[in-house]
């Protein structure tokens, strides 16, 4: 079993940037790939990211367009996500979950274990 815990949320100004953290307890956390995802108050949670078991592979949605990356150092259990460039429509809490596929498609059903989420606030 894995718990994820995210972290690094907070307010930021439009245009400002922030680096989540996604902390992962569980010896074989190496073996899972990671994803983030996001929701928005009233809104469906919507796919973000994924990364692979290595980190070799990376996979975004297309809103993404450069502005936001993601890492792992599975040497300390962590996944992060750095965001450059943010809008107001970045609003929402950030999640994290696992998953034993190597790649995605985003779909949430392909996702195991899951964060509690950290929550995002960008002011124009």
């Amino acid at each position: 079993q894995v718990q994820l815990v995210e972290s690094g949320g907070g307010l930021v100004q439009a245009g400002g940037s922030l680096r989540l953290s996604c902390a992962a307890s569980g010896r074989t956390f190496s073996s899972y790939s990671v994803g983030w995802f996001r929701q928005a108050p009233g809104k469906d949670r919507e796919f973000i990211g994924h990364i692979t078991y290595g980190g070799g592979s990376l996979f975004y949605s297309d809103f993404v367009k450069g502005r936001f990356t993601i890492s792992r150092d599975n040497a300390k259990n962590m996944v992060y996500l750095q965001m450059n460039s943010l809008k107001p429509e970045d609003t929402a809490v950030y999640y994290c979950a696992t998953s034993t596929s190597y790649s995605s498609r985003g779909y949430e059903r392909d996702y195991n274990y899951w964060g509690q989420g950290t929550q995002v606030t960008v002011s124009s």
